[in-house]
């Protein structure tokens, strides 16, 4: 049974997990095989690109309307959290950052953006570190923007906000510990 949760309109945001917040342009209905089909058309402008999505395939892909309020205000609480890096090789940890990007859950991306962070004091990334950052950050700053109705960049310099004041917060930390360790020699 089809949910009435997921009637888009013309002119709605919506979130398509692999390309990002994307807008409804159009609602067509069109022949395909022999079938009639009735089309969500999506525009992404970041990519410049425009997707067509059945209406029935919708819930199926994982397309949603724009996160809550609440989701949001979580996705930024994520961003102030101490970063999680693991150990394990490079290759599987970007597996992963990708799978949670292309998730289109706000707070898997807003944790790939907390943990990919550098601070301008910290040591540089790898090209691929830098990339997935980049990626993950423009996802959250998109839908940020879409939300609070601004533009990208402007999200985007909020998060960064977020991020160099909880970075400098989890580096005195870093340092204490170091300092107290040396202490103890």
């Amino acid at each position: 049974m089809a949910s009435n949760a997921l009637d888009f309109e013309v002119g709605d945001y919506v979130v398509y997990p692999k390309h990002g917040v994307g807008r409804v342009v159009e609602l067509q209905n069109e022949e395909i095989a022999g079938m009639q089909l009735e089309l969500y058309v999506l525009r992404f402008e970041k990519e410049k690109m425009t997707l067509r999505v059945p209406t029935n395939k919708a819930e199926g892909v994982g397309m949603r309307k724009l996160s809550s309020d609440k989701t949001l205000k979580d996705a930024l609480k994520t961003l102030e959290g101490k970063p999680k890096v693991k150990r394990t090789m490079w290759s599987r940890r970007a597996q992963e950052y990708e799978a949670k990007i292309n998730s289109g859950d706000l707070l898997q991306i807003a944790e790939v953006t907390r943990d990919l962070f550098r601070a301008d004091d910290q040591p540089e990334q790898s090209y691929s570190e830098r990339q997935i950052f980049e990626a993950a950050s423009s996802r959250l700053a998109r839908e940020l923007a879409a939300m609070e109705k601004t533009d990208e960049p402007t999200a985007l310099e909020k998060i960064l906000v977020i991020l160099n004041k909880a970075a400098a917060i989890w580096n005195a930390e870093k340092e204490e510990e170091e300092a107290a360790k040396e202490a103890a020699k």
